[in-house]
C-alpha cells in the first residue's frame, strides 16, 4: 500500500516539531506502507486524456499512490486545492476530499452549514468596513472572540474584553489591512481558557480531551503552551462530533467543543487535525487508527 502525505514541508525538510508527519512516517512501515512525503509545489499537473501521466513529481511522471493525506490544514492554497483536485479525477481518494477542505477552511461557512442543521453554534457575524460597534453590541456583545477566516492552532483568534479594546484593535486591523475578512463570535463564559478536542475517524470518536490554559490565558491551544487531559466520551460529545463530521463530509477530523452549562457548543472543526497533545494524554495511536480505517476503507488487507 503505497501512500502520500501533502505537507508544507518534504521528507527531508522535517524538524521534530513537525510531530504528526514524523508519526505518520514512523507507524507506516509496521502497517506495511510506503509513505512520501511531498511539498504540492514540487508537482506539476497536465490537464489530459493521457489520465495516468498527468501528474508529474520533481518533473517527472510518477506511479500513482494509493491514497493521499492532505496535512495543509488552513495554509491549503488554491494550488494544493488543485493537486488534489487533479488526484481525485484521476481516481485517488484523498483523506479529506479537496470539496471538504474548502468548505471547512471558511469558518464562517463551517458555521453557516452547522447552524442550518441545527447544530449549537456560538452567535457568529461577519465584519464588514466601517464596522458599526453599537451593532455588534448589541447582537453579540462584550466581551467578543474576533477570528480571522482561515487559521489554526489558536492563531488568528483574540477576545477583546470590553468596546473600548475591541475599536482599538479594529482600528489596527482597518489601518494595516483595508480589505481584512474577520468573523466575531459570542463570548462563552464557561469555556474561558478550557474547551475539548475530539478526533474522529470515519465516523467514529477515537479520543478527546480537554485543554486548559495556563496562567489565566484565553486559548487553550497545546501548540500554545496549554495543559491536556483525557476526557470521557459521553453520548452527547460522541453524537456531536462524529454528526458534525458526517455534516461536513470530514472522514478525519478535529472537532472543538466549547463547554456550556452542562452541555456544548461547536467551536471549530479542522479537517488537517493535530494529535500530539491527544497521544500524550490518551491511549491512542493516531496513525495507526488511521492507517487502519484507510485499510478497511479501501478494501486493501
Amino acid at each position: 500500500m503505497r501512500g502520500w502525505i501533502l505537507y508544507r514541508m518534504n521528507e527531508s525538510e522535517l524538524k521534530p516539531e513537525s510531530y504528526e508527519i514524523n508519526r505518520f512516517l514512523e507507524v507506516a512501515p509496521s502497517e506495511n506502507i510506503e509513505l512520501n512525503v511531498l511539498k504540492p509545489e514540487r508537482i506539476d499537473l497536465i490537464v489530459t486524456k493521457e489520465d495516468r501521466k498527468s501528474i508529474l513529481v520533481d518533473g517527472n511522471p510518477v506511479a500513482l499512490p494509493d491514497f493521499v493525506l492532505p496535512r495543509m490544514g488552513a495554509g491549503t492554497t488554491y494550488f494544493t486545492l488543485a493537486v488534489i483536485r487533479h488526484l481525485e479525477r484521476l481516481g485517488v481518494p484523498c483523506f479529506n476530499s479537496s470539496t471538504h477542505i474548502d468548505m471547512v477552511k471558511d469558518k464562517l461557512f463551517t458555521q453557516q452549514v452547522l447552524a442550518q442543521k441545527n447544530f449549537p453554534v456560538p452567535k457568529t457575524m461577519l465584519v464588514k468596513s466601517p464596522i458599526d460597534i453599537d451593532l455588534v453590541e448589541k447582537y453579540i456583545g462584550f466581551p467578543v472572540v474576533v477570528k480571522t477566516l482561515s487559521g489554526s492552532q489558536g492563531k488568528g483568534v483574540y477576545l477583546s474584553d470590553n468596546k473600548k479594546s475591541f475599536k482599538d484593535l479594529m482600528q489596527l486591523i482597518e489601518s494595516t489591512n483595508p480589505n481584512f475578512n474577520i468573523i466575531l463570535q459570542e463570548f462563552i463564559k464557561d469555556s474561558f481558557g478550557r474547551d475539548l478536542r475530539v478526533f474522529t475517524i470515519g465516523g467514529r470518536a477515537v479520543a478527546c480531551m480537554e485543554r486548559r490554559s495556563v496562567d489565566g490565558e484565553f486559548k487553550a491551544n497545546y501548540s500554545a503552551g496549554g495543559e491536556v487531559s483525557e476526557y470521557g466520551l459521553t453520548p452527547e460529545i460522541e453524537w456531536l462530533a462524529t454528526e458534525v463530521s458526517r455534516v461536513l463530509g470530514l472522514e478525519i477530523a478535529g472537532v472543538d467543543l466549547l463547554f456550556h452549562g452542562n452541555h456544548f457548543k461547536i467551536c471549530e472543526v479542522n479537517s488537517s487535525p493535530g494529535f500530539e497533545g491527544l497521544e500524550k494524554c490518551c491511549n491512542v495511536d493516531i496513525p495507526k487508527e488511521i492507517y487502519r480505517y484507510l485499510k478497511i476503507r479501501l478494501g486493501i488487507y
